[in-house]
């Protein structure tokens, strides 16, 4: 398995800490609104991920947070006249939902900020005691000058980014960059009691903290998220780790690309979002997945008309011939199973996937073998031992991406209108055989 890692700038071959498993953490949303259709894409994207390690073999542990401390979060709060766990409770539910919908339910624990906030003090505590952090009026600073790999995730100039920190200079920092621990308050928000009074945990704390209490270990290998989260939130995570520990935190950082709607970032403060329920209610499941995998996941993914379109034909392609073969097994007495693929068809789509997730190459595999099938459905004897590979090779491809149809399943009328057609066929009884036709079009089996 090779992937990219925006750490080294360059792919490289996976060789997890612990042979055999992984551990994959990925920032999860900050739960104020609803998820639109960009916040999505990283959800199906490590899905992804997630299924070709297990496809291979690997025993992952994948773990996806909700920051559920935000300034948001109380302002909503605030404006409802409600508390912010209610808030932050009802976009939990949102956001699980919109996740079990696009088929991606291997998460094996979403915790928290809120439950690991006694951690989250004791953390910074000992960055204080290192040297690495400061206090100042009840808020608490790290010192960013002290880690001296900073910006190697990001690829920030830390120079050109300290002239343009002073500009907006808070005076109570050592440094322009560095950046906030802990946040003294005095509002009606949420807070907790601190070594350095009450106050509130900074954002890029909670994540470090939340991934040593989830995994019992300050060194995992994947932390995956969106673009936008390399600077400053990843950039800062890791420096935390290795002020604390001297190594990074995780071996691998995976980032995907942002989602445009024609050509302009999809965000809801530009107010050009589309809600990721409102769009899997329209298109479904299958198209809102394969359409957030088309684009390779390092790129962004411009959602226009067009793409969505090309999206429905492709899996279109893919269902009927799904559909047309599983009638036939029926119509011979056939049962297909899934433990048998044809190998080289197979071993190709997985080395797409494991070469950095080529979707694209993994999908051009997948339709040269929806091509080959159809070969085999015109077929005047048909092969059903090489259909049923074919038909259990394309099915398993499509569970490792997370694609799921119906199978067809004829009842007794059913088998009766094919074996009638197809003896009018026979008989050269056009008129009879058109009829039959007819029913069959408007049942949806043909």
């Amino acid at each position: 398995m090779k992937l990219y890692n925006s750490k080294h700038k360059k792919i490289e071959e996976f060789v997890p800490i612990v042979p055999g498993q992984v551990s994959m953490y990925v920032c999860g949303p900050t739960v104020y609104n609803h998820p639109h259709i960009g916040n999505a894409r990283p959800i199906v994207v490590f899905d992804l991920l997630r299924r070709v390690l297990v496809e291979l073999g690997y025993k992952v542990h994948m773990v996806s947070n909700f920051t559920d401390i935000d300034d948001r979060i109380i302002e909503k709060a605030q404006n409802e006249k409600i508390s912010e766990k209610d808030v932050a409770s009802r976009y939990i539910d949102a956001y699980n939902e919109v996740s079990k919908k696009l088929n991606a339910n291997g998460v094996d624990a979403r915790p928290l900020a809120t439950d690991s906030i006694a951690s989250i003090i004791k953390f910074i505590e000992d960055l204080c005691e290192k040297g690495f952090a400061y206090e100042k009026e009840g808020n608490v600073f790290f010192r960013v000058d002290r880690v001296a790999s900073y910006g190697e995730i990001s690829s920030q100039n830390i120079e050109a980014l300290e002239v343009g920190a002073r500009i907006e200079a808070n005076t109570m920092k050592e440094n322009p960059l560095d950046f906030l621990l802990w946040k003294v308050t005095d509002d009606d928000g949420i807070k907790w009691d601190s070594p350095w009074g009450m106050g509130r945990p900074g954002w890029h704390t909670e994540c470090v903290v939340m991934i040593q209490d989830e995994f019992k270990t300050n060194h995992i290998d994947i932390h995956g998220g969106g673009e936008d989260l390399k600077f400053p939130h990843h950039e800062n995570e890791s420096a935390q780790c290795k002020a604390l520990h001297n190594h990074d935190l995780a071996n691998y950082w995976i980032h995907n690309g942002m989602m445009n709607v024609d050509g302009i970032k999809m965000s809801k403060s530009l107010g050009n979002v589309t809600w990721a329920k409102d769009y899997i209610s329209e298109f479904g499941t299958n198209v809102t997945r394969w359409l957030l995998l088309s684009t390779h996941y390092r790129l962004n993914l411009n959602f226009t008309e067009e793409v969505v379109e090309q999206s429905q034909n492709e899996l279109n392609r893919i269902e009927q011939v799904l559909h047309k073969t599983e009638i036939e097994f029926q119509k011979g007495g056939y049962q297909s199973d899934s433990l048998e693929m044809v190998g080289m068809v197979y071993e190709q789509f997985m080395a797409a996937l494991q070469d950095d997730l080529n979707v694209a190459n993994a999908q051009a595999v997948m339709f040269e073998l929806v091509k080959t099938m159809n070969q085999s459905l015109r077929q005047r004897d048909k092969d059903f031992e090489v259909m049923k590979t074919q038909y259990n090779t394309l099915k398993r491809m499509l569970d490792v991406l997370g694609i799921d149809f119906e199978t067809v399943v004829l009842s007794n009328d059913d088998l009766q209108l094919f074996n009638d057609w197809d003896a009018a066929k026979a008989a050269k009884d056009f008129e009879t055989a058109d009829g039959l036709r007819a029913k069959l079009l408007e049942k949806g089996l043909i």
